[in-house]
């Protein structure tokens, strides 16, 4: 099934193609000129997979307002379909990553069904105990897996249970756990005792695991505990990870962290030491902003990407997390996507035994003008040219706004006229 004509593709790749190939030449022969093959880089784009996260096709919002978007997804059925949309013109996203108890859905045999006739498979699941839901027994107001009182842990155990079971019959083949567990105030809590009941919680949840599973963990160094988060930085999730054992890895997220953190160190420690689960990509101008992935820093997300395209980039599991405020959730995923895409392509023209070189010489100028070469280069023809490869579209988001489907979905789906506070 196809949500977006593919004659309507192929129209638009008629009209860009002959431009496309005179520029794929002319980069082809310039990276030739380097000893850098453009085909080797084009086919590494295009195994490259960036799972979407359920929650982003729909519009975001700050803890002061939200302000709904024609056409919405009201669940997960309609939640796929748009994701199929993405997946159809970059042809880089077949996965999605669903949340739970957002997406709950009478029968997840069906929600298989369709992902599948959609030609969409599912990313990691992601529990949630960082909210209160409707009916639920045991508040998470002061903490969930590290909260003092057992009960309440084992509510937020079995959730996680729960997820892992909805995500056998999805079909994935990990879980992401994030909590907001932390204190406000000095005095509190006690660090050691909440980390130590952190730890004893995820040892049950990961001996939930199926086989060949894995346990994503993700730290966050604020909010909304602004005094201590319980898994506030990345030495916090190595440590957790390595108590809790093999199938537990952490997760990076760029915006989990303060400013000027230097995260692609952290994910080159992660790395050594083989704890790095995956990535979740935004961009962010101040702290946890979930800005549109590149928009605001593309170098630091190169220099991520220079360490995971050296450790073998394909290894890992990435997905976009961000909130969408004020454009087209659709759009910005599309965006995000190129602009991750860009930064693996980039990574992949580094000079490793020039730069290996400039590094055992201690020649700092001539190492960071070796990167810079590779950043500099516009790879913009390799990227078209995956997407074309792939059945997508050249220009994805002028070919997604010439189809119309925002407003064909606008019609389908009435909108949601809430404008509560928050991203809910």
């Amino acid at each position: 099934m196809r949500m977006i004509d593919p004659e309507l593709i192929a129209q638009d790749n008629l009209q860009a193609g002959p431009g496309l190939e005179a520029d794929y030449a002319h980069l082809a022969a310039q990276l030739g000129r380097r000893g850098t093959q453009i085909e080797q880089i084009t086919e590494a784009v295009g195994r490259l997979r960036v799972g979407l996260p359920s929650w982003a096709v729909g519009t975001g919002g700050t803890r002061f307002g939200r302000f709904p978007g024609p056409g919405e997804p009201r669940h997960i059925l309609e939640k796929l379909e748009d994701v199929a949309v993405i997946h159809q013109l970059t042809g880089g996203n077949p996965s999605i990553s669903t949340h739970y108890p957002w997406d709950a859905w009478p029968d997840y045999r069906e929600v298989a069904e369709k992902a599948a006739g959609l030609g969409l498979d599912f990313d990691a699941v992601n529990s949630n105990t960082f909210q209160d839901q409707p009916g639920q027994a045991l508040s998470y107001k002061f903490g969930s897996l590290s909260h003092t009182d057992p009960a309440v842990r084992q509510q937020a155990i079995e959730h996680n249970l729960e997820c892992i079971r909805i995500g056998q019959e999805l079909g994935s083949r990990a879980l992401t756990v994030w909590i907001a567990d932390g204190s406000n105030y000095p005095g509190q809590s006690h660090f050691a005792r909440a980390f130590a009941r952190y730890l004893e919680s995820l040892k049950q949840i990961a001996a939930g695991l199926p086989a060949g599973w894995q346990l994503f963990i993700e730290h966050k160094f604020f909010e909304p505990a602004f005094y201590s988060t319980v898994l506030a930085d990345w030495g916090s999730s190595y440590i957790a990870a390595r108590e809790v054992g093999e199938p537990c890895r952490c997760l990076v997220d760029l915006g989990h962290h303060a400013p000027s953190v230097n995260v692609e160190q952290i994910v080159s420690r992660l790395i050594q030491f083989g704890k790095l689960g995956g990535f979740h990509f935004n961009d962010s101008k101040y702290g946890d902003d979930d800005l549109e992935t590149g928009s605001l820093n593309p170098y630091q997300l190169f220099l991520v990407f220079c360490e995971l395209a050296e450790a073998g980039a394909e290894r890992f599991a990435y997905m976009i997390d961000q909130s969408h405020n004020i454009t087209d959730p659709l759009e910005s995923l599309i965006f995000s996507t190129a602009q991750i895409q860009r930064a693996y392509a980039q990574a992949l023209l580094v000079d490793r035994a020039a730069l290996a070189e400039a590094q055992e010489n201690n020649d700092a100028l001539l190492a960071t003008q070796i990167l810079k070469a590779a950043y500099q280069t516009d790879v913009g023809p390799i990227l078209a040219t995956a997407r074309q490869r792939s059945g997508g579209a050249i220009q994805p988001i002028p070919t997604y706004r010439a189809s119309g489907y925002r407003q064909q979905v606008a019609q389908a789906r009435p909108r949601d006229q809430r404008a509560g506070g928050g991203t809910g």
